[in-house]
């Protein structure tokens, strides 16, 4: 089945958009098996469950992160994150630039979480606190070991094409308005700041004409999670 699932969204994501496969909540059986289909990025979104994971599978998977994290869970997540996409706070910022640079990692990739969506129990910044806080701060004096990535939200849980259109085309906005102020004037550019995650199984191709070059893709790949 994961093979036959994966072959098929593959066939929808064009080059140049990277496909993540959303592990969360599903057996390390059935990331094997999309392991052995030549899948090698996944992501998860609880501490617990992602160590055991790392621990336990092939070592040249990449491993993103895309939960919300806990500032005191951060130092269970850093040593084998290849990406945290999930970074909604100052406070986590600090702490993951703490622990990356306790455990004696150069550096590790994040993203910056934009909230856009209607839902407020999502987390991220707003475009306009994102912006505020880069040009408050000199991220290669702040965060020496965060690489700063892209960007990464979602859209709202609702059933309506435009609205994701809305959402997706602000967090392409906030991105551009990083790049264009606070990020620029500290010499990061296009070819660092390069991600936009945003499009998930039920709105990704919406997303990839919105300009996405990330998708995250769980349902569509392993099925109904298994809690």
């Amino acid at each position: 089945m994961i093979k036959e699932n994966l072959e098929k969204v593959r066939a929808t994501v064009p080059d140049g958009v990277t496909l993540v496969a959303v592990s969360k909540f599903h057996p390390a059986e059935m990331i094997a098996e999309a392991y052995d289909c030549g899948q090698r990025i996944f992501a998860e979104s609880r501490e617990n469950e992602f160590r055991q994971k790392a621990e336990t599978l092939p070592k040249d998977i990449e491993w993103h992160f895309i939960g919300h994290l806990q500032t005191n869970k951060v130092k269970y997540v850093v040593p084998y994150a290849t990406m945290i996409q999930s970074v909604d706070s100052e406070r986590l910022m600090d702490e993951i630039e703490k622990q990356t640079a306790k455990i004696g990692r150069t550096s590790i990739d994040i993203l910056l979480q934009i909230h856009v969506a209607q839902e407020e129990t999502k987390s991220g910044f707003t475009p306009d606190e994102i912006v505020d806080l880069i040009g408050k701060n000199r991220v290669a004096e702040r965060w020496p070991h965060l690489r700063l990535r892209g960007v990464m939200g979602m859209a709202s849980f609702v059933d309506d094409t435009e609205q994701w259109r809305k959402e997706f085309r602000a967090i392409r906005a906030c991105h551009k308005a990083l790049l264009d102020g606070p990020l620029k004037a500290q010499g990061i550019g296009q070819e660092t700041f390069s991600v936009l995650s945003y499009g998930m199984s039920s709105d990704y191709e919406v997303a990839i004409v919105e300009g996405t070059n990330m998708v995250r893709i769980g349902t569509s790949i392993f099925g109904p999670r298994v809690y």
